[in-house]
């Protein structure tokens, strides 16, 4: 226990990381970062949507009216708002519009279809929502239904592209949506509505500036509730602990309505003002073309992102070596060292895993030093916060290397669930999330995640991690991506399946069977897959994170 009191991990932390978090400009909002590079530097490109180029002098105006579009209608402190749109520079804009006034965002993820969208913005009891012209048809379905949905803006992706534009439109913003007649137009706000002056005052550790869906460790989709401090707080810790420099060209793929897309594209290039060059989806052609053009310096990606570009054809040919920092998320690939050595060939960059987190703190809980990589890990607990191991029976602190649940305090962790505090007794316990994730520190203080407590398959006795089974099979030459569920077996309980995605050039040349013995030889015998099925790709959230769940409720159907 004294070992973890002493936080082991600081003596590995390399020089130039401090133990705490200090702030760059002051303990202060991040809107009000926003409104301070539209004053300081009023001229200097904030944003670059397809080639439109948009200065904080310009952002720092738009906010500030559709603040005042947002008071004018009743919105006050502790309002939900939901936003639900497309990366564009009109998210950000909504964004701190919304906190500027002191309300909660509440981001819907663009994916979402009629039940979830009636869900999330009934639950939250959202009194109106930012939404894209192709997205609103989803809205205008289910708007009778919430009667505390007072009112409803609209946006044109168009809006804010350029009349040529300098990289490929994907198909949402090339197409031509027609604004509907029975919603407020944003360019018609930002024209119209004299901008608001003051922020509306927010204290920074207690009042609720975000509140993301999640499922937690259990159930429906819940909000978690994160206080206007939470974003300073991890933006702040990342920014130390990654010594992130000021004045990045940062490309911007990753979903803004997920946490970790946020804190990377929406709150990042605020604390440091960077310019943002902001793409709707990922591409691996125009991703390439962003960096080309616009010698973007940092990237926070997604493994299978990077996987993408390394194979495109021509690839070698091109010119991505501007890159200087890229983290990045192993969501249904891992990062290797084997990927990291090839991504380094190409680009000269030196990419490391990202960071360990969930949106109830914020994500950002732990950072790798570039210097100190080890692989297969999350590497180390950010400066202010703490990570414990607990006995998955006893609840009691466990040592260096022992397995067990992943709990996480600092000052940015949730205040709870909203409307839900069954749910928050049950994460929340004396200022610890209880993640519902088991892993387990090493000697040095590095993390390593090795499944979920719900996900983990029983298989004779013996407790089996998807993660893991699927690390392991990453070492086969043909697998590209792989994902493990527990299925029925009479004699073991459950046994491993495990759906695989095979690289081109072994499609047809290699069989299930072969696959098992190969695991077989290279696996515990309670661990290894007795079946596999191959699969074209694997079912994803918008942020690239395998959804096991739908793959194992397609399974139990077909059985």
């Amino acid at each position: 226990m004294s070992r973890y009191n002493d936080k082991p991990w600081l003596a590995s932390y390399p020089a130039g990381v401090p133990h705490t978090v200090s702030y760059r400009a002051g303990e202060k909002p991040m809107h009000q970062y926003l409104l301070d590079n539209a004053a300081e530097a009023p001229e200097q490109t904030a944003y670059i949507f397809y080639g439109h180029a948009i200065t904080w002098g310009e952002v720092g105006d738009s906010v500030r009216r559709l603040a005042a579009y947002l008071k004018r209608h009743g919105v006050v402190k502790g309002d939900r708002i939901g936003i639900f749109l497309q990366n564009c520079p009109q998210y950000i804009i909504a964004h701190y519009a919304i906190q500027m006034v002191g309300a909660i965002v509440t981001p819907l993820n663009p994916q979402f279809k009629e039940a979830e969208v009636e869900y999330q913005l009934g639950n939250a009891e959202a009194k109106a929502v930012i939404v894209g012209c192709e997205l609103y048809p989803i809205v205008a379905r289910v708007r009778d239904r919430l009667p505390g949905l007072e009112f409803v803006i609209s946006t044109a992706y168009s809006d804010y592209l350029p009349d040529e534009p300098t990289l490929p439109l994907p198909q949402e913003l090339a197409a031509p949506h027609e604004k509907p007649a029975d919603c407020e137009d944003l360019v018609a706000i930002l024209r119209r509505v004299e901008p608001l002056a003051e922020t509306v005052p927010v204290d920074l550790w207690h009042d609720i500036g975000l509140m993301t869906f999640t499922s937690g460790t259990t159930g429906r989709p819940k909000g978690a509730m994160l206080s206007y401090g939470s974003s300073l707080f991890k933006t702040a810790a990342s920014f130390l602990a990654n010594r992130i420099e000021t004045g990045n060209t940062t490309l911007a793929v990753a979903p803004f309505c997920h946490i970790a897309g946020m804190n990377s594209g929406i709150y990042m290039p605020v604390y440091t003002r960077s310019t943002v060059v902001i793409l709707t989806r990922f591409d691996p052609e125009t991703v390439i073309q962003a960096f080309e053009k616009y010698r973007c310096t940092m990237w926070y990606s997604i493994a299978p992102m990077n996987v993408a570009i390394l194979n495109y054809p021509g690839v070698d040919q091109r010119d991505l070596r501007s890159l200087r920092q890229n983290m990045v998320t192993s969501f249904g690939i891992q990062v290797t060292e084997e990927l990291a050595e090839a991504w380094k060939r190409l680009t000269g960059c030196q990419m490391h895993e990202a960071a360990y987190g969930l949106s109830e703190t914020h994500t950002s809980d732990t950072f790798m030093p570039k210097e100190r990589i080890k692989w297969g890990s999350c590497g180390l607990p950010m400066p202010g916060n703490e990570i414990r191991i607990l006995d998955l029976t006893t609840n009691e602190p466990l040592g260096p290397n022992q397995s067990g649940q992943i709990v996480v305090r600092n000052p940015a962790v949730f205040k709870g669930y909203w409307k839900r505090p069954d749910a928050t007794e049950e994460t929340l316990k004396d200022g610890w999330v209880h993640t519902g994730d088991v892993g387990y520190l090493d000697e040095d203080g590095y993390l390593y995640f090795t499944g979920r407590i719900k996900e983990m398959i029983k298989c004779s006795g013996y407790s089996v991690f998807p993660e893991d089974v699927e690390a392991l099979m990453q070492n086969h030459p043909a697998v590209l991506q792989s994902a493990a569920i527990g299925v029925p077996d009479e004699k073991r309980g459950e046994s491993v399946k495990l759906f695989v995605v095979l690289r081109p050039e072994y499609r047809g040349k290699v069989s299930e069977q072969e696959l098992i013995d190969w695991a077989r030889q290279n696996m515990a015998a309670y661990k290894y897959p007795r079946h596999i099925e191959f699969r074209d790709s694997l079912p994803t959230t918008s942020a690239g994170k395998v959804l096991r769940r739908l793959l194992k409720e397609e399974d139990a159907a077909k059985a």
